[in-house]
């Protein structure tokens, strides 16, 4: 039986770093997209994400689950409103990783976790700890820093490290599959991108005839590099526990850090040391006051089911 959850174990601590590594190198695809405006590049994510997701369900015969959503007037609202909130926040990513922007498109997934408990505080009143407290303060020092060096604020990182974390919060609220909530995204979005291709196209920016091959393949691929990761992450989230999960979730930003000082040759300052410290610091403090309270929690409970036994 033990050997059996190390396999599980194993195999969601695979997925889940292939989620993030393929979420990391994500520049570097839309990077080959760069002749495109970021705006049609989103459009066909979206199209081609909803047609690569509906076939997933339907050779998963799950299309059921998916049509059942409708009937819930409160969560199709939710749905709706995340679906605007995503497409926001891969419009910023595809604008900013083809504008030059990678390294402060990292520094906004670097910053989401403490935003979301930044959220959880004001939206949900949860209550946190004092190390958690400085932990976000350390995060706001490290924007402050770049904020000073920029002489403005970094809006790329604050749009993608807010949108997302709202995003996350409505999942909190809707509990659906990650694959049917994908679907019913795209689907709720679909029509505004395909409005959207037709008036590029009538202007004359968005002629199907001029695109070569290579590259409709790779803006049919935008679907693809969009679900994969999903599915991964979610076969990773019900795997293992979410403080591996938590600390994995670094990966990503690393990834696009990296890309983007050695691949991409975006400037990285003085600054931007001292910035992404402060950021990291609040991470590593954030991480381990979240692990201890995860193993503490764990740990309570497997002392009262010893008692559950023992009295029986």
């Amino acid at each position: 039986m033990e050997n059996n959850t190390e396999k599980t174990n194993l195999r969601g601590v695979r997925y889940g770093i292939g989620a993030y590594m393929l979420w990391g190198f994500l520049p570097v695809y839309w990077k080959l997209l760069q002749e495109f405006p970021a705006g049609i590049i989103l459009a066909n994510r979206v199209i081609w994400s909803c047609l690569f997701v509906a076939v997933l369900l339907w050779y998963k015969r799950e299309m059921r689950v998916a049509f059942a959503l409708f009937a819930d007037k409160k969560n199709i609202l939710l749905v709706t409103f995340s679906s605007l909130i995503i497409s926001l926040n891969w419009f910023t990513y595809i604008w900013a990783v083809n504008s030059g922007f990678v390294i402060q498109a990292s520094m906004g997934y670097y910053i989401n976790p403490l935003m979301v408990v930044l959220m959880g505080t004001l939206i949900f009143k949860e209550k946190m700890d004092k190390p958690e407290k400085i932990a976000l303060f350390l995060a706001f020092i490290g924007v402050a820093v770049i904020t000073l060096e920029y002489g403005r604020i970094p809006w790329v990182s604050l749009i993608l490290a807010t949108t997302f974390s709202i995003y996350g919060l409505c999942k909190r609220v809707v509990k659906v599959g990650s694959m049917v909530a994908l679907a019913i995204e795209t689907l709720m979005i679909t029509p505004i991108a395909l409005i959207y291709l037709a008036y590029m196209r009538q202007g004359g920016h968005f002629i199907l005839g001029d695109i070569n091959i290579s590259s409709w393949l790779l803006l049919m691929g935008a679907g693809v590099v969009t679900a994969t990761p999903l599915l991964w992450f979610a076969i990773a989230a019900q795997s293992i526990p979410f403080s591996v999960l938590g600390f994995i979730q670094y990966l990503s930003p690393t990834i696009s850090l990296l890309l983007g000082v050695f691949l991409f040759r975006e400037p990285f300052t003085g600054y931007h040391m001292i910035s992404f410290s402060f950021i990291w610091a609040g991470l590593l403090l954030f991480s381990y006051v979240r692990t201890k309270k995860i193993r503490q929690s764990r740990k309570m409970l497997r002392n009262i089911e010893k008692k559950e036994k023992e009295n029986d």
